[in-house]
């Protein structure tokens, strides 16, 4: 019950920094996991968890989510989980945690790769990629943040949207590992354990993210999650 009680306290707090940002908890969460989880579980868990996250940080910032670019996300979101879900058992699981790590760094480092990302400005585009390649990396919620950012000026709106649509992203993939016959109650306890943290860290971002300033933050928080992908990418050579 240790481990449980540990990654219940550790996803409200990355549940609660994503709550102020928009982003970066779910990242920081997929880099802590592998130390606690076999390879197997690692997405099928963090995308339960985070599907919590996400979604109850939308219900808490209702007012603010901007709806009218829900269904090209989600048709987008159809496709790539159908194209990547069909090629999943390709993929060898024990280089996963290198994928994250590698993922990680460049989305917070690679200027060419961010602007590769940029390129992707639809939300049926960035549906397709961000939940099909959520099903193999976890965690890609700065692909939207790309085009929000520069799509809306409120905060709130840009964290609540982001919320929605990362909360979609990971449904979609909960009912792919669902279908593929992962045994989410074998993690139940677990399970519990984050998903109330998700909430509570989703409560206490949301009243946190206009008394704390998300620059300073943002810096370290980006620091942090430099050390956890090298950590990770490291596990996989060790």
């Amino acid at each position: 019950m240790t481990t449980e009680i540990f990654l219940g306290i550790i996803t409200f707090f990355t549940s609660t920094i994503a709550g102020i940002v928009g982003l970066g908890g779910g990242m920081i969460l997929i880099a802590i996991l592998p130390s606690f989880l076999p390879v197997n579980a690692l997405i099928p868990v963090h995308g339960l968890t985070q599907m919590s996250s996400n979604f109850s940080r939308a219900v808490f910032g209702y007012k603010d989510v901007q709806y009218q670019v829900i269904p090209k996300f989600i048709f987008g979101s159809l496709l790539g989980t159908a194209l990547i879900s069909s090629i999943i058992y390709y993929i060898s699981l024990e280089y996963v945690p290198l994928f994250i790590g590698v993922y990680i760094l460049l989305s917070l480092w690679s200027t060419k790769f961010n602007e590769k990302i940029k390129r992707f400005e639809s939300y049926f585009i960035i549906g397709f990629f961000q939940t099909g390649l959520s099903l193999v990396v976890g965690a890609t919620g700065p692909l939207t943040m790309t085009l929000l950012y520069k799509d809306f000026e409120k905060k709130d709106e840009v964290v609540a949207t982001a919320a929605a649509l990362m909360g979609i992203t990971h449904i979609f993939k909960v009912f792919v590992f669902i279908f593929f016959g992962f045994a989410f109650f074998e993690y139940l306890w677990l399970l519990v354990f984050m998903i109330v943290g998700a909430v509570a860290g989703s409560y206490a971002g949301t009243k946190l993210r206009n008394k704390i300033d998300g620059k300073k933050f943002r810096s370290l928080l980006k620091i942090l999650l430099s050390i956890l992908a090298i950590k990770v990418i490291v596990s996989v050579f060790i």
